[in-house]
């Protein structure tokens, strides 16, 4: 008796070998199916969202320059498990709108595995739910506020300072230097609102009194009025809770109006200080500002070397606070991949940044665990030059 696939007695090889194809092909399948979104043997896709276009977009070209910067040097040794890092940058132009929308063609259409670098509270709210429905991680907003730290959220992880570790700084050396009360100029928005709430909220735990606060727009081209109004309350500091073109618009007039009190801002204040050193004829002079990373130019620390060795290889024109935050974002992005191992996913991510503890990038540290995914708690002050360097 013969069975069918048997030939006088012997096995059909032909219809083995198709067979065996068939499993193979099966296999590959599912090995496919099996793999995390945004991952494959030679490559992982990475999303951002940012403003690189419109007043704020400084804030969004260097921080993506920063990113790229040690994800180029990160693919010239070899990638990640040999999986080069790509990046697919997508322009808001700080309109939370937008964001949301570039948020879901990023995780929907682009399939990205994680998302990196978006700037901007009233953006990162836009954006924050989109990502959790679909679990993918949001790394390293360039973003401060308080309501983000608080609230305890498995995929946002941070690596900046927060604005009201900025704010307890600023303040609290206002108290020690005897100004015991203060005035805000604050963006007319999320940011600006949410992050006012925190100063006052500190400066009431000082002893400290706000005896005036003003809002100002976003795209305002005149600050007069505002300036009016601080100034007929006569603080003894001025503290300005703004970022991009709209700092420089309140330093002119400020300074135009006779304004004689000191200025404070968060790191966000100023992104192109030789530019706006420029444009104000020296008018920045004297601004204190927050500062949430080492100066780019401080050669001395091992992190900021790099940097500057990685920028001259490369060719790069830019030079900003923001961008070194950027490179350092990207550097510990870039550890948390290497430490979830082989098999990425993005559960084993998570888990591994939650597993880095207290760890120190060129002597810049950040800390992880469990219940903390806030990072760096550098801060330091520094003030203004008539160039746009800074000093201590």
């Amino acid at each position: 008796m013969k069975y069918r696939g048997m030939r006088d007695g012997r096995t059909d090889r032909r219809a083995v070998l198709m067979a065996m194809a068939a499993t193979a092909l099966g296999s590959s399948a599912t090995t496919a199916m099996a793999a995390e979104t945004g991952v494959t043997d030679k490559s992982i896709k990475v999303g951002q969202s940012a403003v690189f276009t419109g007043p704020a977009k400084d804030f969004g070209v260097d921080y993506k320059a920063g990113i790229s910067l040690y994800f180029d040097r990160t693919n010239k040794a070899g990638g990640v498990f040999e999986r080069k890092l790509e990046l697919v940058s997508l322009d808001d132009a700080y309109e939370p709108k937008k964001t949301a929308e570039n948020t879901a063609r990023l995780i929907d259409e682009e399939k990205v595995f994680a998302l990196i670098g978006y700037v901007a509270t009233g953006n990162l709210i836009a954006a924050m739910p989109l990502a959790e429905k679909a679990g993918v991680p949001m790394f390293a907003p360039l973003v401060g506020t308080t309501s983000f730290r608080t609230t305890h959220n498995r995929y946002l992880f941070h690596v900046r300072a927060s604005y009201e570790t900025e704010l307890r700084k600023i303040v609290g050396h206002l108290a020690t230097l005897g100004i015991t009360n203060i005035a805000v100029a604050y963006q007319n928005s999320a940011f600006g609102k949410s992050n006012l709430e925190t100063c006052l909220q500190i400066a009431q735990g000082l002893k400290v009194k706000v005896v005036e606060s003003v809002p100002l727009e976003i795209a305002a081209t005149d600050a007069k009025a505002q300036v009016a109004q601080l100034t007929k309350a006569q603080p003894g500091a001025v503290v300005m809770i703004m970022a991009g073109k709209m700092v420089e618009v309140f330093l002119r007039d400020y300074r135009a109006g006779g304004g004689a009190a000191p200025l404070y801002t968060i790191s966000v204040g100023i992104t192109d200080a030789p530019g706006s050193a420029q444009r104000l004829n020296g008018g920045i002079e004297g601004l204190v500002t927050a500062s949430i990373v080492p100066s780019p130019q401080a050669s001395r620390l091992p992190i900021v070397v790099d940097y500057r060795k990685d920028r001259t290889d490369a060719g790069a024109k830019i030079d900003s606070y923001t961008m070194l935050e950027g490179y350092i974002a990207a550097r510990v992005f870039v550890e948390g991949l290497r430490r979830a191992g082989r098999n990425l996913t993005r559960e084993a991510f998570i888990k591994a940044m939650e597993d880095m503890g207290t760890t120190k990038f060129g002597d810049f540290p950040v800390q992880y665990g469990p219940n903390n995914h806030n990072g760096s708690n550098f801060v330091d002050l520094e003030m203004y030059t008539r160039t746009g360097s800074l000093r201590r």
